[in-house]
């Protein structure tokens, strides 16, 4: 155990968040989603009863956002819906987000086969125990760092 570090964040999972550069996407997933076949050759991370709201906290607790682009978090559209319909765990989960969020920044949805598409190119997947379909969602890390100067 380390002090001020959420409970959640297992070593495994603090490595590969530390080890992530700029822009690289770490993948949060739902039970139901297909991680070993998209995500062949990628860490992936067991959260297992662990829901999709808590593990945002605790990623997000530590994972800086990209504040270089309109949308450093991506989510799943659900199929047959188009944007901006929001599940009600989108709903909840952007709730979560929204504190996080560089300022002038938003959530994306994205089609079903262009998020696996971007899943393919993400540095890790996690899988939760979240058990509502649709509910995923990547995460571009940001930057840590002074401004700078003129």
């Amino acid at each position: 155990m380390l002090k001020g570090i959420d409970p959640l964040l297992s070593p495994e999972l603090l490595k590969i968040m530390a080890e992530m550069g700029h822009d690289d996407a770490l993948v949060l997933a739902d039970a139901n989603f297909t991680a070993m076949s998209l995500g062949a050759g990628k860490p992936i991370i067991r959260l297992p009863g662990v829901g999709m709201v808590r593990a945002v906290q605790a990623v997000t607790s530590l994972l800086p956002l990209a504040e270089d682009v309109p949308h450093p978090v991506a989510y799943m559209q659900v199929g047959g819906t188009e944007v901006p319909y929001l599940s009600a765990l989108q709903r909840e989960v952007s709730g979560v987000f929204a504190p996080v969020l560089p300022a002038g920044a938003s959530l994306e949805g994205v089609e079903r086969y262009a998020f696996y598409e971007r899943v393919k190119t993400a540095y890790a997947i996690v899988v939760t125990g979240e058990r509502q379909p649709w509910g995923n969602f990547i995460l571009r890390k940001g930057v840590i760092g002074e401004a700078l100067m003129p």
